[in-house]
């Protein structure tokens, strides 16, 4: 898992339940569109072919923690070691014909050889098709016959409350079953990925699961478990998965590009809260409040306005603006998308065409949370190409990270960008801090992102 986990012992577990009075679970229906359903087995009899382990190993590079202004003054880098590693995860095959196995990112991150072993028992090395970092999202696949592959529901039509059932390998105890409800949606601002849309749910997810799937009653898939969120790193009924809608979009774009190329409305904005919408007399509850909107950008052209609120993408509602951009980079470039505006009090329709992330325009979030409040440019002047900083909100995240109006953005990790594309492939790959070389006048200075 991502997240660092710890075991809570045995004996502590055991004295818990002894002094605890009987625990509450969400309790499974008795029955389904009318028809009798005492348990779930033939369901699970049917869908857990589709859910595998994975195992992987490689070797990663390990550097010695260095000081951050040793990018400032030219410092050679710390010196660096490879390590062996090893782990184990889980995956969904989402397409039996092509052995297509969708698991996350982080499952199969550096991997060098990749293990997928089937529920008979069937080894099989897997080769990775593409990846997205940022969404946590992996496409392998596999060269087998007669596998199994697990159905895909619409995620986009779940409500809370919904049950649901886990199905990975926590702890490599293959093929564990779990379930409970799904207890919210569109959960973001986490800081587990850099595009969140998360379910969450109280179905007991642990170490293994990571990747696995996260099926609806009638053995559909409703999201690919990816984190656990608890103080004790345990199991604490709160854990989190990817909706299947956004996994389809971004393996999709995989398939088909050999990579996700983000989608983008060029706006900047902020959630909608109650205090916002009383000092703008809105009579809209939640949404992304459009604070600006870039010219010719794929919401300029669609006649969005500073001052909207978007309130639906698709005819599904939204609750913020984090949700909001998650949902359209992941949708991806050039894909056309109904959205919901509330403006002068009336609800209205528009029709977008989604730009790329990496165009001439950018808001900052859609590059890096730390970038929220700046607006960004494709510039080639004085023989200088770079990436110039539009505008700055004064109380957003680039402001306090230090960037202002006018800089020049031309290093990324003492790496030249000369474009917004070159910015965004740089840093989907960073783990870690980010140091921007930043042209500010006829100075040159440095930005450290922590």
């Amino acid at each position: 898992m991502k997240m660092k986990l710890s075991l809570i012992s045995a004996a502590i577990l055991s004295t818990s339940l002894l002094l605890s009075p009987t625990a509450s679970f969400a309790k499974l229906p008795v029955a389904i569109n009318g028809q009798q359903l005492p348990t779930l087995a033939p369901m699970l009899e049917q869908i857990t072919p589709g859910v595998v382990s994975i195992q992987v190993s490689g070797s990663k590079e390990v550097r010695r923690r260095g000081d951050p202004l040793d990018f400032f003054f030219g410092n050679p880098q710390p010196r660096s070691q490879k390590r062996q590693f090893s782990g184990l995860g889980s995956g969904v095959i989402i397409d039996a014909d092509k052995g297509y196995v969708v698991t996350n990112n982080h499952v199969v991150q550096d991997a060098e050889k990749m293990v997928v072993t089937l529920e008979d028992g069937r080894e099989y090395e897997a080769t990775k098709i593409g990846s997205d970092k940022e969404s946590d999202i992996a496409l392998l696949q596999i060269d087998a016959d007669e596998l199994t592959a697990v159905k895909l529901a619409n995620s986009d039509d779940l409500r809370v409350g919904d049950f649901a059932v886990a199905i990975g390998n926590p702890f490599g105890l293959s093929h564990t079953v779990t379930s409970g409800i799904v207890s919210a949606l569109g959960r973001s601002g986490l800081n587990i990925e850099g595009y969140e849309d998360f379910i969450q749910t109280d179905a007991a997810i642990n170490q293994g699961n990571s990747g696995g799937a996260l099926v609806n009653l009638n053995g559909e898939l409703i999201g690919i478990n990816t984190a656990i969120l608890g103080a004790s790193g345990g199991n604490v009924g709160i854990g989190f998965a990817i909706p299947s809608n956004m996994m389809k979009n971004l393996v999709d774009q995989i398939v088909e590009h050999g990579e996700v190329r983000r989608g983008s409305l060029g706006i900047s904005g902020r959630p909608l809260d109650a205090g916002l919408a009383k000092a703008q007399q809105l009579d809209v509850k939640q949404g992304a409040y459009v604070m600006q909107v870039m010219d010719d950008t794929a919401a300029s052209k669609a006649g969005i306005k500073a001052g909207d609120v978007i309130i639906s993408i698709n005819d599904s509602e939204i609750s913020g603006f984090h949700e909001l951009r998650s949902k359209i980079a992941t949708l991806g470039e050039g894909r056309e998308v109904q959205l919901g505006i509330y403006r002068d009090g009336k609800v209205k329709n528009v029709e977008v065409t989604l730009d790329g992330a990496s165009g001439i325009t950018a808001a900052g979030e859609e590059l890096h949370p730390a970038f929220q409040g700046a607006t960004l440019e494709n510039v080639n002047k004085n023989k200088m190409k770079g990436i110039e900083v539009t505008s700055v909100d004064p109380r957003s995240p680039s402001a306090r990270v230090g960037l202002e109006e006018g800089d020049v953005i031309v290093q990324v990790n003492r790496q030249r960008v000369e474009s917004i594309r070159d910015m965004n492939k740089i840093i989907e790959d960073i783990q870690g801090n980010i140091v921007l070389g930043v042209k500010r006048g006829r100075e040159s200075i440095f930005v450290l992102i922590q």
